[in-house]
């Protein structure tokens, strides 16, 4: 009998994220992602709830609204500035540039668009303002070990590193 997705079990997935509009693939993890259900949610609640119950070898298409989870984009996160203005190692659309603001707030921002003259940065979610479905392919389910209880994840084994200092993959 298979194991079923439960509290306590570790789940090892891999998943894409395809926007529901255009079909495209936005994201894809195609190395094994693992965790302890109930203990580390690595994704979104929504998906953590629709893993429930799901055994190793499923494959669930979970739809997603990118405003529920991140709010309506927010168009004052957009900006361009003059190629000049900004560093040469920032000048390469899907760079994430790591920004302070002047109450000393942090947030990243998403080099979008570039021309010869100017660049375009984004603030927000790349999800936020999308639909979007996560496809989730279970590899894995059995029970977590004491360490992966602790660590909530995968332990990675290194004869060199102290396992205290590990932590969840």
């Amino acid at each position: 009998m298979s194991e079923s997705i439960r509290d306590g079990r570790f789940v090892e997935l891999t998943y894409k994220v395809t926007d529901k509009k255009s079909g495209h693939i936005l994201t894809r993890v195609d190395f094994p992602l693992g965790y302890v259900h109930g203990h580390n949610e690595i994704l979104a609640p929504s998906i953590h709830k629709q893993l429930e119950g799901k055994c190793a070898g499923d494959v669930i298409e979970v739809p997603i609204d990118g405003n529920q989870i991140f709010g309506a984009r927010d168009e004052s996160l957009v900006f361009s500035d003059d190629i000049e203005n900004v560093p040469e190692e920032y000048r390469k659309i899907g760079t994430s540039i790591l920004m302070e603001s002047d109450r000393g707030q942090t947030r990243s921002f998403l080099v979008t668009r570039m021309d010869d003259e100017t660049l375009t940065v984004d603030g927000n979610n790349p999800l936020c303002g999308r639909e979007v479905v996560f496809v989730l392919e279970i590899l894995t389910v059995r029970d977590a070990t004491d360490e992966e209880a602790r660590a909530g994840g995968a332990i990675i084994a290194d004869a060199d590193v102290d396992p205290s200092l590990m932590r969840p993959v």
